[in-house]
């Protein structure tokens, strides 16, 4: 009579693999489950990266969501990530707090820059201070939009205490475009200067015919990004090592140094994205 165990042996298999499947557990935990911000798979930094990691550690990664940062923070928060990335703030501290992403890190930064018309009432063309170029703005009087993006607000702000300035008048523009993509046209039809993110800028990803980008390459108009990991206690059933992996590949002195080696290769004028680490810098 054949022994029954080989074939108990598969049914127990079987039966594991369909609940593990049941509970959430990835088929494979050499699969990295991401959540990028747009940004990174737009450039195509992300895929970079990733090609770079799977050939040095053998996992694979899956985009899951890529995107604005509340499509971001919906997915970790569900549960169908392993490590996410987006730029700091609000969002990203509450994820930590509300316990769901742990070990969290800043592993680059972009640059925010100012445009504005071609003829630059204000004379700020070249220069590479924003608080300066913004106090010429509020000393010309040349009109400037009060843009709504998150980022950019956030950085204003500062940018108008560091100028010492109080920006109130007639010159400042109430942002009333349709969408946030639309915000340099709505500049424009205003003749007036704005500061946006670089990269939607440069690509065209904010439409900026008929405007100019004008200052750039300041170190306090930079944001950072970061990267965290879906919180082992919350999620056991995630690839903890695969994104702890990716995270710490992130932060390798390679991968700071490639920064700006790809903003060159595809940017041509300037990095895209730059380094955290302070020999990079």
């Amino acid at each position: 009579m054949k022994s029954i165990a080989p074939i108990l042996g598969i049914a127990l298999a079987l039966l594991l693999t369909s609940c593990n499947r049941q509970s959430g557990t990835p088929a494979d935990n050499r699969v990295v489950r991401c959540a990028v911000i747009g940004g990174m798979t737009m450039t195509g930094l992300w895929p970079e990266i990733a090609k770079r990691f799977e050939a040095e550690t053998g996992y694979t990664t899956e985009v899951v969501v890529t995107g604005p940062r509340p499509e971001l923070d919906k997915a970790m928060r569900a549960g169908k990530v392993d490590l996410l990335t987006m730029h700091s703030g609000d969002i990203t501290t509450d994820l930590v707090a509300d316990g769901f992403g742990v070990n969290l890190r800043p592993w680059t930064r972009n640059q925010l820059c100012i445009v504005g018309p071609p003829d630059d009432p204000a004379g700020i063309r070249n220069m590479t201070n924003g608080a300066a170029a913004l106090r010429k703005i509020a000393e010309t009087k040349a009109r400037f939009v009060d843009f709504h993006g998150i980022g950019s607000r956030e950085l204003v702000h500062n940018l108008w205490r560091s100028a010492e300035v109080e920006p109130q008048g007639d010159w400042i523009v109430r942002d009333d475009s349709v969408t946030r993509w639309n915000i340099l046209q709505f500049a424009r039809s205003n003749h007036a200067y704005v500061v946006v993110g670089y990269i939607p800028a440069r690509t065209g990803k904010m439409p900026a015919e008929g405007m100019e980008i004008l200052v750039t390459d300041d170190p306090a108009m930079r944001r950072p990004f970061v990267v965290m990991e879906v919180n082992p206690g919350r999620f056991p059933e995630a690839n903890h090592a695969g994104a702890k992996a990716l995270s710490d590949f992130r932060l390798s002195p390679k991968i700071q140094t490639f920064l700006l080696e790809f903003g060159a290769r595809t940017n041509g004028s300037g990095p895209l994205f730059f380094p955290v680490t302070p020999s990079q810098l």
